[in-house]
């Protein structure tokens, strides 16, 4: 019984998201004594697809004529594929939690979603986020077979060196979506996937005040987000809105200017493992939950831990 891990690609290129996933499948598959199927979907080159190997994938399907999008086709693809796997894994992108779902129903298989830890037995019993990201919990799969999806940035990457074979399909039903054409966003990280995030409330006092942000944000190299009235007053796009209504952050460290915090905010990046902020209010309630803080004047505080930070690399390059 192999273990089945969607590898999600944008554009014809796989990122940490996908490996993160072959690497946890790749640990499942050492547990169950198996080998890792990995199945992309959409047009992905060979050399794309060998760099599964190097993560654990023995196998790789690719399925180029289905498109990600028609989570109806997507899932009967798995659903034919996983004749033979007790374990399916997937992301936590949107695209995961559209596809794991309908594979769920399908298949009559437990889903069980934000999972940060490998089970330690051929019963499957993980570790996952729950209530907003402020507990942790332990489930345990009563079905025949399970599906898992993976909270991001839970997971190391580990390259084993590795080699897969590549077999391609040709999947003919389709369901009742048809795709003219596709928009994917380009030229910024993905708050959803980045390691870091610097994000901007009201604190800010308008969009004209952003580019210290974006500059505090490219040094980093870290993504840039907003609070839920930033982006309502149309300061910042909504798809920069983080919080219980807008997009979950996972990150390693993340930087709050000018943002009180909200419990809707807070429920939003709970994930984060460091939170900084800067607020010239000592009452915000964001600093009951960051790791660090300063009480100070964002348009005095950022500008220095720029100068900082710039000095520091231009030192250590």
């Amino acid at each position: 019984m192999s273990v089945l891990v969607y590898t999600e690609s944008w554009n014809g290129i796989f990122r940490k998201s996908s490996f993160e996933t072959v690497s946890y499948a790749s640990e499942t598959a050492k547990v169950l004594g198996t080998d890792v199927i990995a199945v992309s979907l959409e047009d992905v080159s060979d050399d794309e697809l060998n760099k599964l190997g190097n993560y654990g994938a023995k196998k790789v399907i690719s399925v180029p004529n289905i498109n990600k999008g028609d989570s109806q086709s997507a899932a009967k693809v798995f659903l034919d594929l996983s004749s033979d796997s007790s374990v399916i894994i997937f992301s936590n992108t949107y695209t995961s939690k559209m596809i794991a779902p309908r594979l769920s129903v399908k298949m009559g298989a437990a889903l069980l979603t934000n999972v940060i830890s490998v089970s330690e037995g051929s019963d499957i019993q993980i570790k996952r986020k729950s209530f907003s990201t402020k507990a942790i919990e332990t489930a345990k799969s009563n079905t025949e077979k399970t599906i898992l999806c993976i909270a991001p940035n839970s997971f190391e990457l580990i390259e084993t060196g590795g080699s897969c074979t590549i077999e391609k399909m040709d999947f003919s039903e389709s369901g009742s979506l048809s795709f003219d054409g596709q928009e994917t966003a380009s030229g910024k990280i993905s708050i959803s996937e980045a390691e870091i995030v610097v994000s901007g409330g009201r604190g800010l006092k308008g969009p004209e005040n952003w580019g210290m942000v974006e500059e505090l944000a490219d040094i980093l190299g870290a993504a840039t987000a907003c609070s839920k009235p930033v982006s309502d007053l149309g300061w910042r796009p909504h798809s920069e809105h983080v919080g219980q209504t807008g997009k979950l952050v996972s990150s390693n460290l993340y930087i709050a200017i000018g943002i009180s915090g909200a419990i809707q905010h807070l429920a939003g990046i709970n994930s984060s493992k460091v939170k900084v902020v800067i607020n010239n209010d000592p009452d915000a309630p964001f600093f009951k939950a960051a790791d660090y803080g300063i009480v100070g004047d964002a348009f005095e505080v950022v500008p220095k831990l720029i100068e900082g930070l710039k000095t520091f690399k231009s030192e250590n390059e």
